[in-house]
């Protein structure tokens, strides 16, 4: 057997380190790149930071408190999606015990794999479920107002706010909308029926919801044919997002009233305009007018409901964010609403008379007003 010679052993083994290092230069660059792109595009990384960083992070929502005790959800946001949810209270004792240790995980998963409070209710569990969809809308519409970043400084960036959620025969309905310069630019229902024909009835009449809500500004629209509850659940809850967004909207902003009054889609840059006292104000609009939405009078012919502005003890607006519609009601309603509108402000209480020929929805007209003003204390 030849024995192999001392120098071209030394020369394969220096052949080999050779080889060896020019192998890992050759593997360096591939991660330097990286960090160079880092350096030289950060202004793009930090820009997508800054998109979603105000949402990103762990957010805890309220407690919802329940029949068998309280839940509490906290959710992990990472790039503007659920990367985590977890709940920090849930039921304790004798049976909840077992029901929340089966029920929560599963709504965890649910949580993150829908990216939003529209999940299922946990068979068995129909009250932790519904405490724990509380809780985690509640974290949600946290993230959404600290992201949308103009609901503190009050400038015109756009605002999320979801309405409460409205229970109907068939299950909850929960609108929420976001509110630019004073309109409403997106609706989404957060909750809807679920289970059975009402995945057909929702898949088909909330699109069409969401439409209407953005087309008119108001919740003043029409029912889906078909889907008179979820149609009416959805107007009520839609109307509550839009009540709460003059508040949360920043009421000392100059702009204040036209954001509020144009949220509901009728625009009353006038409200914004006053000074004065706010007629047994409210923490949230300080010494500006009040705009006051009062409760949805039921008639014979459809819902009324009035929004009304208050400013130094007075009413300065009134106009029907409700009203009858359909056949003959539309030229009824058409012809007493602007009449009951100025006798409410020339009046500046519910003691109005009944415009003739519109006796059922001038009485739910003064029943709304009247609302409207207990609100406001007038």
């Amino acid at each position: 057997m030849k024995k192999s010679h001392p120098i071209r052993r030394a020369v394969l083994a220096t052949a080999a380190t050779v080889s060896g290092i020019v192998l890992v230069l050759s593997l360096k660059p591939a991660s330097d790149p990286s960090s160079s792109a880092s350096a030289q595009g950060g202004a793009s990384p930090q820009g997508g930071a800054q998109q979603s960083a105000v949402q990103d992070g762990t957010v805890t929502g309220t407690a919802a408190t329940t029949q068998y005790g309280p839940v509490q959800v906290r959710v992990t946001m990472s790039g503007g999606k659920i990367t985590k949810a977890e709940a920090v209270q849930q039921p304790k004792g004798g049976r909840s015990d077992q029901i929340s240790a089966d029920a929560i995980p599963k709504l965890n998963q649910a949580a993150v794999t829908a990216g939003s409070a529209d999940i299922d209710a946990v068979s068995g569990a129909t009250y932790t479920s519904a405490g724990y969809k509380k809780s985690l809308q509640s974290a949600m519409d946290k993230t959404a107002q600290s992201g949308g970043g103009g609901s503190s400084s009050g400038s015109a960036q756009a605002q999320t706010v979801t309405g409460d959620a409205v229970d109907t025969q068939y299950g909850p309905v929960q609108v929420r909308v976001t509110m630019s310069g004073g309109k409403i630019t997106k609706s989404e229902a957060v909750q809807q029926p679920k289970g059975g024909r009402s995945d057909q009835i929702s898949g088909n009449s909330i699109p069409k919801l969401n439409q209407a809500a953005v087309t008119a500004g108001s919740a003043d629209i029409d029912a889906v044919s078909g889907a008179t509850y979820t149609s009416a659940g959805y107007k009520k809850s839609l109307q509550s997002a839009i009540d709460k967004a003059p508040k949360s909207g920043g009421g000392s902003a100059a702009g204040s009233g036209q954001a509020g009054s144009g949220s509901g889609g009728s625009g009353s840059g006038s409200a914004g305009s006053g000074n004065g006292n706010g007629g047994g104000g409210s923490t949230d609009v300080a010494a500006d007018a009040r705009i006051v939405t009062g409760s949805v009078a039921d008639t014979q012919y459809g819902p009324v409901q009035v929004r009304i502005t208050y400013n130094g003890g007075k009413i300065t607006k009134a106009e029907a964010v409700q009203k009858p519609k359909g056949g003959r009601s539309d030229q009824v309603s058409a012809n007493s609403i602007p009449k009951l509108n100025q006798a409410a402000v020339a009046a500046s209480s519910a003691d109005i008379d009944a415009v003739s020929g519109a006796s059922y929805t001038s009485a739910g007209y003064k029943q709304s007003l009247q609302n409207a003003l207990d609100q406001v204390g007038g």
